[in-house]
């Protein structure tokens, strides 16, 4: 089976880029070790994703330490977009 292509929005992007460089340095380590190799096989399931409830278009969330990271899947054309990352204490609010 092909594996999901994942795409990063601008808001990701520029969110990402908001965080001071540790934190950066951190979440751009793990999606590079964990969470992009993770999600490229099986978006769907796996110990730190879950489904959210309540959300169109459906949305997932990773997390990843004190982040959430936010994404949304494309079955037809099997991509995964990153649409933000934040702090857990505000993702929910």
């Amino acid at each position: 089976m092909n594996n999901y292509r994942v795409f990063e929005t601008d808001e990701f992007r520029s969110t990402l880029d908001r965080l001071d460089s540790e934190q950066k340095r951190f979440v751009e380590s793990k999606l590079k070790k964990y969470v992009y190799p993770q999600i490229k096989e099986q978006p769907y399931y796996g110990p730190n994703i879950k489904k959210l409830q309540g959300y169109t278009p459906e949305t997932w969330r990773y997390r990843l330490g004190q982040f959430r990271l936010f994404y949304g899947i494309d079955e037809h054309k099997r991509i995964v977009s990153i649409v933000t990352i934040d702090y857990r204490k505000d993702a929910y609010k």
